[in-house]
């Protein structure tokens, strides 16, 4: 890390022996490390350190890390990667639902989780370092201020995460361009890899926010085998988009419905 000061990272884990190895590889990634073993006591040193990210595990004796992680959005755009040893997507449609940033399902590699927290606090910075001098995006009703970071839809408002905003502002910017999801994961996420699903996911959760009938879907369309494409003219799928299915049946599109 080459900042003036580290970045502070609060892990959130009851299992003492993980907590020790990510603390130690974080730390010796040059973050400062602030550790807590329950909800409750996440909450409080999160209002008393002010992480730059916390990673925060699913599961948690006397408050999960599902309402961990939604107390600790309620307060701010802190960025939040879950930790979970259930694999499973309803686990991580809630997690991403709530406004985590990431997911990693144990057992995971210390070494690509520092790289997941670094890749998540870049995209952070970005944002909060460089707002970016653009006029709002309008298209299908929506109007989008990336300054601000509001957008809203026939003029009610929309309650987007971070993550959201900023892949419908992506998409916004690029009406009519298929883009792929290893292009939307780089520059959304700033990922250089990651599971393809969790942006399956979002594009999910953003449908079911800007479309009038999510299971077809007349903006965010999907390209089969490619990822997905913005029509602003909202003109009805027709048979072609499978509007509600972003598999081909090789198995690299996550495996999910979108």
């Amino acid at each position: 890390m080459h900042n003036e000061s580290p970045a502070r990272v609060l892990v959130v884990d009851d299992d003492p022996t993980v907590a020790e190895v990510v603390s130690g590889y974080l730390g010796r990634a040059g973050f400062a490390v602030d550790r807590a073993a329950d909800g409750p006591a996440a909450l409080e040193l999160a209002a008393a350190v002010r992480p730059d990210l916390v990673l925060l595990d699913l599961m948690l004796p006397g408050m999960d890390g599902l309402e961990v992680c939604r107390r600790l959005r309620a307060g701010g755009p802190v960025p939040v990667i879950m930790l979970t040893a259930r694999g499973d997507e309803e686990d991580r449609i809630l997690g991403l639902e709530i406004g985590a940033d990431d997911y990693v399902t144990k057992p995971f590699s210390p070494r690509e989780l520092v790289l997941r927290a670094e890749a998540v606090l870049r995209r952070a910075r970005s944002r909060a370092d460089v707002p970016p001098p653009a006029p709002a995006l309008r298209a299908a009703g929506i109007v989008l201020d990336p300054v601000a970071r509001q957008a809203a839809k026939d003029g009610a408002p929309l309650a987007l995460t971070l993550r959201e905003f900023d892949l419908l502002a992506f998409l916004l910017r690029h009406p009519g361009r298929a883009c792929g999801r290893e292009e939307l994961m780089h520059k959304v996420w700033g990922w250089e890899f990651g599971d393809l699903s969790t942006v399956t996911v979002h594009v999910r959760r953003l449908r079911a926010k800007i479309e009038d009938d999510p299971a077809r879907p007349r903006f965010i369309r999907t390209v089969w085998g490619v990822g997905y494409r913005f029509d602003a003219d909202g003109t009805d799928a027709d048979g072609t988009e499978g509007g509600t299915h972003a598999g081909n049946g090789t198995g690299t599109e996550g495996g999910t419905d979108a």
